[in-house]
């Protein structure tokens, strides 16, 4: 998986870019109050104006019932014809930057690899993966069905089956795989009190990378076809967590 995690500096040239939108309430403040609060607002951070460069839609908000299969469509979370004169590396660089520490995570994979979880995920849908937490950890229960990847609690997912809430939500937009040799991947948290940002990219590129790896994917193959060879020890031996 390609992930690129550098930080872009350039802002002056981009600045012309950023487009604000600015909801006022109405009738709560003087003309005089919003004309002064403005002049004291701080300038426009560097990050604002990068995702600027690409006509980010700043209206996501937190995955608050959020629908898995409906996910946002990709350019109403970015512009793009902009886009498409960006180089896959600045391209990746901004998308995973712009999702840091707002309730998304954002992450991107080069075509090849997202062609081999698209054909081993149509085989073998469905996995678990241990989240760690403090001392111990939870299992996650994880589904497959390109181009999404949906999360819940495992127990969760005994007791209610398919309706079951999903914790996290996972979209893979094709939109510049041919063009750019890459996909985009996109995380909603749906509760932000089940799962952090950070415990949300560890579990997409933990599963991710058993549909990857070769010797990995051997323990995706016994969970879906051979359950009674399934051991979930060998899940946690392979990611070198203890045995509890």
């Amino acid at each position: 998986m390609q992930r690129i995690s550098s930080r872009l500096t350039r802002t002056s040239s981009l600045s012309t870019l950023l487009t604000q939108t600015i909801k006022r309430s109405s009738n709560t403040h003087s003309l005089k109050n919003a004309n002064l609060q403005k002049q004291q607002e701080p300038a426009i951070p560097g990050h604002f104006l990068k995702w600027g460069s690409l006509g980010f839609i700043r209206t996501s908000r937190f995955a608050t019932g959020f629908t898995p299969l409906e996910p946002k469509p990709l350019d109403s979370i970015m512009d793009i014809e902009r886009a498409k004169t960006k180089s896959p590396e600045d391209l990746a660089s901004i998308w995973d930057d712009y999702h840091l520490g707002r309730g998304h995570i954002g992450a991107s994979m080069k075509a090849k690899l997202y062609q081999l979880l698209v054909l081993r995920a149509a085989d073998c849908k469905y996995f678990v993966v241990p989240l760690w937490r403090g001392s111990g950890y939870t299992t996650m229960f994880a589904q497959v069905q390109t181009p999404h990847m949906i999360f819940t609690g495992l127990e969760d997912y005994k007791s209610r089956g398919t309706q079951a809430s999903p914790y996290l939500t996972v979209k893979y937009y094709t939109d510049f795989a041919e063009s750019k040799d890459l996909v985009l991947i996109r995380g909603d948290i749906v509760f932000t009190s089940k799962l952090t940002d950070e415990e949300a990219e560890w579990l997409v590129e933990t599963a991710q990378s058993f549909y990857l790896n070769d010797a990995r994917y051997k323990l995706v193959e016994q969970f879906n076809k051979q359950t009674r060879d399934f051991e979930f020890k060998d899940v946690l031996r392979s990611l070198n967590m203890p045995i509890m």
